[in-house]
């Protein structure tokens, strides 16, 4: 998130550690945004704040030509605050998913392969992995499905690497070791993205954004020796979006 308050300590983390691979994770709702709020005011709404209203501002992105054209330039100020870092970009991928959004979408595509996105995440979890990884739980198909897969065909047509599938969204906020170490055996064949949101210490503010997420248990199923034993002995192997990506030439 290249406007949040803590984006010049996590480049500067990114700069010390030179086999982290880093993506852009673009912020269009329910955060803050990388341009002036007087260019982009249609976007804005409390506290010149992105609205946390995804479906009214999908509906807005979607038939205001204005808005379409405010957020396009918010997408490129974005990219443009990522080249700066200097880190090189491993992938994109959107805050909430909203890049499920065909118009948003499109924007990505366009203005990503200015600055050589080459690869984008699809969170596409197969539920039938979870049923047979955690049997005495329920877990139903997701509604915007034909949307994952529209994306999903969309970003190929483009020439963009995928993933096969995302674990996590079940648990979002939740991925602790247990579930780990459960789901792990059961990941299909293909690329699978593991999606956590660790942190050391819980703030005030991160309390409030993320209310019931266990932050701290994820990062430490990240270090768990239990894990990287299960990882060994399941033949998995660790890969980044870069392993598998190419350069994409504008046509």
């Amino acid at each position: 998130m290249v406007a949040a308050p803590a984006s010049a300590d996590a480049v500067a983390r990114a700069r010390r550690l030179p086999g982290l691979r880093v993506g852009l994770h673009l912020v269009l709702v329910d955060g803050s945004p990388a341009l002036p709020s007087e260019e982009i005011s249609g976007l804005l709404r409390e506290k010149d704040e992105f609205d946390r209203n995804m479906v009214r501002a999908g509906i807005r992105f979607f038939f205001l030509p204005a808005i379409r054209r405010q957020l396009s330039r918010e997408i490129r100020a974005q990219f443009e605050a990522f080249r700066a870092t200097g880190l090189p970009l491993d992938h994109v991928n959107a805050h909430k998913h909203l890049h499920l959004h065909p118009t948003v979408a499109d924007l990505v595509i366009e203005i990503g392969r200015d600055f050589g996105m080459r690869a984008v995440r699809v969170p596409s979890e197969p539920v039938a992995v979870l049923r047979q990884a955690f049997p005495n739980e329920r877990h139903s198909t997701p509604l915007y499905g034909l949307w994952i897969e529209r994306l999903r065909r969309r970003l190929r047509r483009a020439g963009l690497f995928v993933n096969d599938h995302l674990f996590g969204l079940a648990w979002s906020g939740g991925m602790v070791e247990e579930r780990l170490l459960r789901l792990l055996p059961h990941l299909p064949d293909g690329v699978s993205e593991l999606y956590l949101h660790p942190a050391t210490g819980l703030t005030a503010a991160l309390a409030k954004a993320t209310p019931g997420y266990r932050h701290e248990e994820e990062f430490a199923a990240l270090l768990s020796s239990s894990v990287k034993r299960r990882i060994c002995e399941t033949g998995i192997r660790r890969v980044s979006y870069s392993d598998f990506s190419t350069p994409l030439t504008r046509i």
